[in-house]
């Protein structure tokens, strides 16, 4: 289970996840106030301002995040491995461009805030697909190893 490269790679794309949940997304600013968006809440210091909550791209994110590592634990069902890898870069996906849209109505809302920044942490779905990629082709020269080796038989 450990010593197989796919591990590797999709223990990486869940640290990449995790670091999506904790750190900010995006962070809007506007003279001394300061909006701070992270995966399940708006930091809003000193505006009068009722944001929408991001509850459900929080959930999302964590979906994102726990899949790998229940991926990791299927490791004697290779095919059923390469389906929840897809259906991860799905998610990935669908994950980045709900970070994107949820910021750009933010920004919208906010038309008098001047400065947006886009966070490191935005950009870890999209970063995450490489290694669920690679941990796809190893799970298939895997299943490929197997069944050239009952061909033998």
């Amino acid at each position: 289970m450990i010593q197989r490269i796919q591990t590797l790679y999709l223990l990486l794309a869940a640290v990449l996840m995790s670091l999506t949940l904790f750190l900010p997304l995006a962070t809007i600013v506007s003279g001394a106030d300061e909006i701070v968006v992270k995966a399940f809440s708006v930091d809003i210091s000193s505006v009068g301002f009722d944001a929408p909550l991001p509850i459900y791209m929080g959930v999302l994110l964590s979906v994102a995040t726990l899949l790998p590592l229940i991926t990791i634990f299927l490791y004697k069902r290779r095919l059923a491995q390469i389906r929840l890898c897809v259906s991860e870069i799905v998610l990935l996906v669908g994950a980045a461009a709900f970070v994107a849209l949820y910021c750009y109505r933010l920004c919208d809302i906010l038309t008098d805030y001047l400065i947006f920044t886009l966070g490191f942490a935005a950009l870890m779905p999209v970063v995450a697909i490489i290694p669920m990629v690679l941990a796809i082709r190893a799970i298939a020269k895997d299943e490929a190893l197997v069944r050239s080796l009952d061909r033998i038989r």
